[in-house]
Formats: C-alpha cells, structure tokens, sequence
C-alpha cells in the first residue's frame, strides 16, 4: 500500500469525527478526485448502489462507506500505469518547431507545447487542440499520436496543453466536474481562450479550428465541442464519455465501467448553434472506458432515434473495425464512428514512443486530420 493511499485513508477515518459527519460526503469525494486514474478501471466490480437517506449516517456506517471508497481509489491506483516521468520526445519534422508556452486567462492558466510547420510557421491553414490522457504529458501525448509529422504534411500547427497534478493528483482534465462542464467558466474556458489567443495569432476561422483527446482529454474534447461550436468545426474523440454522463468521481467510476450512469442520468444533449462535426475511436475490449460511452456521445449529438446513413466493415493495421457515419441536418457526414475490434484503451494507430497507444489498427491521427481538413460533403 503507497503512503499515499494510507495518508488519505487517515485523513478519511478523522473526517469520521462527529464534528465532521455532516461533512463527510462532500470532503471525501473531494479526497478521491485525486485518485481519479482510470486505467485502473478494469479491476473494479462494484455492487448495485443502494438508496440512502438524507440524514447523517452512523459513525460506523460513514466509515465503513469510507473505507469501501477508499479501497476502490487503492485499486484505482494500483492497476493504473505511472504517471509518464519518462523524458519523451516527440518527433520534430526538420525545420518545425516545437516551443513551450504559457497562457493565462481570466479563468487559469496553463503552460502547453505548440508545434509549428516549417512549410508555414506564422500563417498555418489550420489548428488542433490535442487533450492529453490521465497521467501523459504534451510530450508524451505528441509522442504517441504522432500528430507533428502529419500536422507538417498539412501545414497545420497544434497545440498541447498540459494539465497538472496541481490541478488534479492523475493529471487528468476534470470533465467529471459540473463547475468544467458549463461555459464561461473552469478549464473549457481556459482552453477555449487558448484557442481564441492562437486564432488571433494566426489568423484563422473557426473552420480551421479543431480539437482532439484521448480518455479524459476526449471527454474534454466533448465538452469544448458542445459548449464552444463558434470556435472549434471539428472534434476527434478517442475513449473519451459524453458531456453530462458523470457528475462527480463515483459517477464518473459508474459510467466508465458500465457505460451508464447511475440513478438513470443521461448525458447532455448537446444543442449546438453550429454543427460541430465529430469523428469517434473507440475500442471494443477497452476495460477502462465501456465501449457503450461512444453511442453516448452519437446520442447526444444527433439523438438516440437516429441511424446511420452508410455502415461498413473493414480491417486496418491488423484489426477490423465498424464504421457508422451519420448525417447532419443538411444531409452532410456530421459523425463517424469507429469500433475497433479487439482494441483497449490505447490511441489507435499510435507510435510506441508514447504511452496508451496501439500500434495495430487504423491510423487515428491520419483519419483525424482527413476528417478535419475535409470540406463536408
């Protein structure tokens, strides 16, 4: 056991205090926000969550309620990968360059990479947002997907910010949090003004803004999709969950191994302004996101009553997969969704230099940027 967990655990049993029950929920689902590393996932088997009343539990009932909490955040952090501490370095086209930056809003900061082709430096034709996983880093991530070659190809630049254990103790994005699933506010915000910084800098539109992420980060792509469709045109989800599919870290642990959340929740639906067109990755033997969250996402988007207009099977890479395409409104592809065979929870396509990533299936990084710089049709 880490001295982590048992500092947490001592800190949960004095919470215990009967001066302290009324507060007990809320303390201890702040403490496990902390340990909200979802690799670990796979090893959960939680029983059918009971209805409990709104009086204050017993000292003994809070406890063992604790201690039960406790125990799935140990299991959490046992079967989960370390964070990456490694120096990974992503690959560099030759005359890219690849700067760290700092950027400060109204509503936080954050410091992110930013990768700018050699063929366009200062005036790109487009621009992508890529969400990093829990415990991966900009490096990393850029590593893993290698999105820089392909960016180069297509004179995109791209941009990683980076979440902090500062921020959240697995370094995930907080897409399970109300107060960052609204606009105006929390890490949306801060990541939409990002956006909105490096649109100024060089001169883009909104149909040239893009943005993507894995697990954690692909949930925050969700997010940013449905709550900013006047800045991005095009998001790329990769084992990422629906707006509004958790609220806090136990539905959050609910939804990611079930594919559904408790007491009955459903996800936002997401009643965009603008269409925002989405391409979806999901594996079908991912124990860490259920397969079932990918259809969340279509839902909210286009509805639950909606069915494909093209449906194909192929293989790539060593894997089969299913592709569903949906239509928008003006009879236009809005949605691909990709379920790829036998897949985890790995970037697909992706490059052993990074972590989370599987080198077999279809290229998800190409199939992002073809989606992306497509004129729909």
């Amino acid at each position: 056991m880490s001295r982590s967990f048992t500092a947490t655990m001592l800190r949960a049993i004095r919470l215990m205090r009967p001066r302290k029950q009324a507060k007990t929920a809320r303390k201890i689902n702040k403490v496990m926000t902390g340990f909200m590393v979802p690799s670990g996932l796979a090893a959960l088997k939680p029983k059918p969550a009971k209805s409990r009343k709104a009086a204050a539990p017993k000292a003994g009932q809070a406890l063992g309620a604790v201690l039960k909490q406790l125990s799935v955040a140990q299991s959490l952090m046992s079967g989960a990968a370390p964070p990456a501490t490694r120096e990974t370095k992503p690959g560099i086209p030759k005359g890219g360059q690849y700067l760290a930056r700092t950027h400060r809003s109204a509503a936080g900061s954050r410091d992110y990479k930013l990768y700018l082709p050699a063929s366009q430096p200062k005036r790109p034709k487009g621009l992508i947002l890529m969400l990093h996983g829990c415990s991966q880093t900009p490096d990393d991530f850029a590593a893993g997907t290698h999105m820089n070659a392909l960016a180069e190809k297509h004179d995109l630049a791209v941009a990683y910010p980076a979440q902090i254990r500062g921020h959240n103790a697995a370094s995930c994005w907080n897409w399970f949090s109300p107060r960052h699933q609204i606009r105006g506010a929390g890490e949306p915000a801060i990541l939409a003004s990002l956006t909105r910084k490096l649109m100024r800098e060089f001169g883009l539109g909104r149909d040239a803004i893009f943005v993507a992420g894995l697990s954690a980060g692909g949930a925050m792509a969700v997010i940013l999709a449905d709550l900013y469709p006047d800045i991005y045109s095009a998001a790329g989800i990769h084992s990422g969950l629906a707006r509004g599919s958790a609220r806090d870290v136990l539905s959050a642990m609910s939804v990611m191994r079930n594919g559904t959340a408790p007491n009955g929740r459903g996800p936002t639906f997401a009643a965009r302004l603008l269409p925002v067109r989405l391409i979806i990755f999901q594996g079908t033997a991912d124990s860490t996101v259920h397969p079932a969250n990918a259809a969340m996402i279509v839902d909210a988007a286009v509805g639950g009553d909606a069915v494909p207009t093209k449906i194909g099977k192929r293989s790539a890479g060593g894997r089969g997969y299913a592709r569903s395409d949906y239509a928008g409104a003006d009879g236009a592809t809005l949605i691909e969704l990709w379920m790829i065979e036998g897949a985890g929870h790995a970037w697909s396509g992706g490059r052993a230099a990074g972590s989370y990533t599987d080198r077999k299936g279809p290229d998800a990084s190409a199939h992002m940027i073809r989606f992306f710089t497509a004129k729909p049709a």
